[in-house]
């Protein structure tokens, strides 16, 4: 299974977006250089009012792009980093990824999935509605989150749009994503 990563976003300060870049570095065990969530223990305000020490699962956040096709047809605009991710992919299917896969972007990073990214409020404060966009039920009434998943660093690296995206499985059995 492979893909290609098709926009990288960061942002040195908490907002809901982040901007567009030519480029991102990966740094192992932290996320992405200058990004505000990169750290070794968690960076998200509502995780560190819970508990600080907390290890940061979510150091890089990527979103397929099928999502935003998906969100075009219902009316939504919504665009690479609008949704706060760091890198952005085509031809992957992220949600079904098991924890544990390591994803190769580029010619050197890899990132290992942690679990899905819980959809919050903010994102209804971005576009009204959209949050039930993201946030539905399955036909046996489960919750299926789609905005996108999260992941640590395994091996650091530059990252840049048009770099492909190898996927490499855990060992059976495979366990599927939770949030984090």
């Amino acid at each position: 299974m492979s893909g290609t990563v098709t926009v990288v976003s960061s942002n040195e300060k908490y907002s809901f977006t982040k901007p567009n870049r030519d480029s991102v570095t990966l740094l192992t065990g932290l996320g992405v250089e200058g990004d505000v969530h990169a750290g070794v223990t968690v960076k998200h305000r509502s995780r560190i009012a819970q508990d600080p020490t907390q290890a940061n699962l979510r150091q890089v956040h990527l979103i397929q792009e099928e999502l935003f096709d998906e969100l075009r047809e219902a009316g939504f605009d919504v665009a690479p980093g609008d949704l706060g991710e760091n890198v952005t992919t085509r031809g992957v299917d992220l949600l079904a990824l098991p924890v544990g896969t390591r994803l190769h972007l580029g010619d050197e990073a890899v990132v290992e999935v942690t679990g899905l990214r819980n959809p919050c409020l903010q994102i209804d404060n971005f576009q009204d509605g959209l949050l039930k966009q993201v946030v539905g039920r399955d036909e046996a009434g489960n919750i299926v989150r789609k905005a996108g998943i999260m992941s640590v660093v395994a091996v650091g690296g530059l990252v840049r749009p048009g770099d492909p995206v190898q996927v490499e499985l855990p060992a059976e059995p495979h366990r599927p994503l939770e949030r984090v």
